[in-house]
């Protein structure tokens, strides 16, 4: 279904010529899945734009061909193009807020391309989106297929792209973090219809991920990439038993779970390379732990010591090479010296943050004169605490309240919603708070937002954007102060110091998700809402991330009030969970308790869903 020989594509920039992809060769059989795994920036989504002739303006596929059945799409015209995409190859984006037109309809942009690419027209076709609405697990597809983007949460976005891009029954469908924003148990009915559709028809998918354990159970074929190139490539059952890349072998230290409670995560020291550069020998040679002379000088070509095994690393030239140079070490800066706390250990006296009987109640209007009916009960009798130096993680399905806690604990739906109960901040209620008094409260609380494209500013440099809240915030901090803090923040969440410069579009998905953690570490808070902190990230940096916040809980008492979806980052993390279900808490408790003896059949339910590794065994 795709072949793709010798591809590269290339960026004409300020900085100079980025070759984004080069030199990358893959195949995918008809109802077959390949993966495409790999840090952030690597070049997993330039290889999916470049399939489709989505590249933006300044990009160009400089080199090769890609052709989609018979179809060489880099010498198609544009006319024709139109016709392969949707129908042919479709792509499922990493961010849905961005990929929705904000002033249509949901309903409307399936129909779209059901009557674009089928004979299906009118109401057959609207009848047809809604039931691929019910297929993505959209509660009451009915009523939301007349809904806008923006009336939906992150994960309702996240299931409407998903149906937009299997509306038309492609033959490809190109999945680009497809699961990032949805819930373990949503997750697994995606990909159950993924699975059943390429049953039915036979199509072929090009899965681009950072979940592993998704990986594990979907993919046929597994292709690790690095700095634009294919740095390994096997069979999925392969790739997880011996991966050979040292690279590889270092993602899987840095995977948390319940087994690495209480000690440091094996972070991948530095960034990727900047792609504006020639390379004299291997690309990952700053940070690999296995480094010796002739790494720097000689690049390495696609080697197979095992048969339908390729890797590109020297080590592996000849059966003799790695034995040559030596065993596996690990440098000591992959891993800080702090460590998360033990889940054991008893948290500080008094509360932080206390949530008693939360309700928030969103007002259903009708009418000519907007009559309030009835209302939507987001929220609906929460309580909860959380002790300075202890995380709580929210855990549940996308919709049943998790994000509208977090923003009603902040304040941000004054005026639009009914909110009753009380939230206080070391005693103080946030409620009644109001002008420089809620100015102080928010210097000692921060959110990092889900969608991180919604939440920086277009129009602003990095720079700017980190130095406002700390120019509002912190006054007395000076200005050659702040650009001195905000450097030093980049480059703790593993970006280059020169990013401050740049506009959020420059960066890639999970860039901007490590911009908007710096951002609200950068007032040094008290408290955190995490809501979905490291779902847009690489596993690399994840375990850099989630080092940084435990060194700072452990250093400075941080909260974390915990949402996600993530039970790898909840197992490693998390002090305390609570388990949200329509707007209540089924299940609370602490995280030892709740993961290994879940009383409530919904939290059973979600646990049951969440993706291992178990191939690898």
């Amino acid at each position: 279904m795709l072949k793709i020989d010798h591809l590269h594509t290339v960026l004409d920039t300020d900085h100079g010529l980025v070759r984004a992809v080069e030199d990358l060769r893959l195949s995918i059989e008809r109802g077959q899945t390949f993966a495409l795994v790999g840090e952030s920036g690597c070049g997993k989504s330039m290889t999916a734009l470049s399939i489709l002739r989505l590249l933006p303006e300044n990009g160009r596929v400089a080199e090769g061909t890609i052709r989609v059945g018979d179809i060489d799409v880099v010498q198609l015209p544009e006319a024709r193009m139109r016709d392969v995409r949707g129908r042919r190859v479709s792509i499922i984006f990493q961010e849905p807020a961005t990929s929705l037109n904000p002033v249509m309809r949901v309903g409307d942009q399936i129909v779209e391309v059901i009557e674009r690419h089928t004979a299906v027209k009118g109401q057959a076709a609207r009848a047809k989106s809604i039931d691929w609405l019910t297929r993505v697990g959209i509660p009451e597809p009915a009523r939301r297929v007349d809904d806008y983007p923006f009336q939906l949460s992150g994960g309702q976005k996240q299931r409407v792209m998903i149906a937009i891009a299997l509306a038309a029954e492609p033959d490809l469908v190109i999945a680009d973090e497809p699961t990032t924003a949805l819930d373990v148990t949503i997750q697994k009915q995606i990909l159950d219809l993924l699975r059943d559709l390429q049953a039915e028809r036979g199509m072929a998918m090009l899965l681009i991920t950072h979940d592993l354990g998704i990986v594990a159970q979907m993919a046929h074929q597994v292709a690790l990439m690095y700095a634009g190139q294919i740095v390994e490539h096997a069979s999925t059952e392969e790739f997880f038993a011996r991966p050979l890349h040292p690279y590889a072998q270092m993602l899987f230290a840095a995977l948390p779970d319940t087994a690495k409670r209480g000690q440091p995560l094996a972070a991948i020291a530095g960034t990727v390379p900047r792609l504006d550069r020639e390379f004299a020998g291997c690309r990952f040679a700053d940070r690999c732990p296995r480094l010796f002379d002739e790494c720097r000088g000689t690049p390495p070509g696609l080697y197979e010591p095992r048969a339908s095994h390729q890797v590109r690393c020297l080590l592996h030239r000849s059966p003799s090479a790695a034995a040559a140079v030596g065993g596996h070490e690990r440098r000591e800066s992959m891993a800080p010296a702090q460590a998360p706390a033990a889940a054991g250990e008893r948290p500080a006296a008094g509360s932080l943050l206390d949530v008693r009987d939360y309700k928030v109640w969103f007002p259903i209007r009708k009418g000519l004169l907007k009559r309030t009916v009835g209302y939507v009960k987001a929220v609906d009798g929460v309580s909860f605490a959380i002790a300075p130096g202890r995380s709580l993680a929210l855990v549940g399905e996308s919709g049943c309240g998790k994000t509208t806690i977090g923003k009603g604990i902040l304040q941000l739906l004054r005026g639009l919603a009914r909110i009753e109960g009380q939230a206080t901040l070391d005693g103080q209620r946030l409620d009644q708070l109001e002008g420089a008094g809620l100015r102080r409260a928010r210097r000692e609380m921060q959110i990092i937002f889900q969608d991180p494209f919604a939440s920086l500013n277009p129009r602003m440099r990095v720079a700017e954007i980190m130095e406002e809240g700390v120019a509002s915030l912190r006054p007395e901090i000076g200005p050659a102060e702040r650009r001195e803090r905000v450097v030093e923040l980049l480059q703790k969440v593993g970006l280059y110091a020169d990013s401050v410069s740049r506009y959020p579009h420059e960066f890639s998905g999970g860039q901007r998700q490590r911009i908007a953690i710096a951002r609200a570490l950068a007032v040094e808070p008290r408290l955190i809402i995490c809501d979905e902190p490291t779902s847009a990230l690489d596993v690399s940096v994840q375990a850099q991330i989630l080092n940084l916040l435990a060194q700072l809980q452990r250093e400075l008492g941080v909260a974390f009030l915990f949402i996600t979806h993530n039970f790898g980052v909840v197992e490693y993390l998390a002090h305390d969970i609570a388990v949200m279900q329509a707007g209540k808490i089924v299940e609370a408790g602490p995280a030892e308790q709740v993961l290994q003896r879940p009383q409530h059949a919904y939290t059973q339910t979600l646990l049951a869903a969440v993706p291992r590794l178990a191939r690898a065994a």
